[in-house]
């Protein structure tokens, strides 16, 4: 039952991230800046 819950969870996340990007490219550009972001946290 929680495998099922968890699944479902980041299916509805991976779905959500995915139509707030119009092209490939937005989807790029999105995980470019999270991971500069992550990358300032540190310092």
């Amino acid at each position: 039952m929680k495998r099922t819950i968890a699944i479902l969870l980041l299916s509805l996340f991976a779905l959500s991230l995915l139509a707030g990007c119009n092209t490939i490219r937005g989807a790029g550009e999105d995980i470019e800046a999270g991971g500069e972001a992550i990358q300032r946290s540190t310092y």
